[in-house]
């Protein structure tokens, strides 16, 4: 059996982050969807900046593939279980196994929408001061997603890095 199966550190860790993340994403998006006012306008937390506006989202990212439901399940159900994989081989990173959390968390999230609602609801949007270089209305999942896949690619990096260095 792998070492992070094993270790209850790593389950701990993996675990955690994934519930956490998951419980934070479909609490703001209830909190969200059920405030009255979003549903009339848009809630200016910083007028320009910072808004909160309910939107169903029948795509993925940035709304592409509008309708296609069922591929994008499906393909949460793959990344799930490449999820699950990465982490029973991830031994001893913990930071790693964090980042893999905050992935499993986002797919989780927003696939909790698309199984039991048929969209995804999104009510953050920032930058509405600048809607042509911003454009986009975003959830908690979706900050997941997009931080942890940048927290991943720079990990892999500094990993590379540190390694060459060792060989050296």
């Amino acid at each position: 059996m792998p070492i992070a199966l094993r270790s209850p550190g790593a389950l701990l860790r993996f675990f955690l982050v994934a519930g956490v993340g998951v419980g934070l994403d479909l609490w703001t998006k209830s909190l969200a969807f059920s405030s009255s006012s979003l549903w009339r306008e848009p809630y200016k937390f910083i007028p320009g900046w910072l808004e909160f506006e309910v939107v169903q989202n029948q795509g993925a990212v940035f709304g592409l593939g509008q309708g296609r439901r069922i591929l994008f399940v499906t393909v949460s159900i793959g990344a799930i279980l490449f999820l699950i994989y990465l982490f029973a081989t991830s031994g001893k990173k913990p930071i790693f196994q964090i980042l893999l959390g905050m992935l499993l968390a986002g797919v989780i999230g927003n696939l909790y929408d698309r199984v039991t609602l048929g969209y995804v609801r999104d009510m953050i949007h920032a930058l509405p001061r600048w809607p042509k270089f911003f454009p986009w209305v975003f959830n908690v999942a979706d900050t997941l997603l997009s931080t942890g896949v940048t927290l991943m690619i720079l990990y892999n990096i500094v990993s590379e890095h540190r390694q060459k260095k060792k060989e050296t």
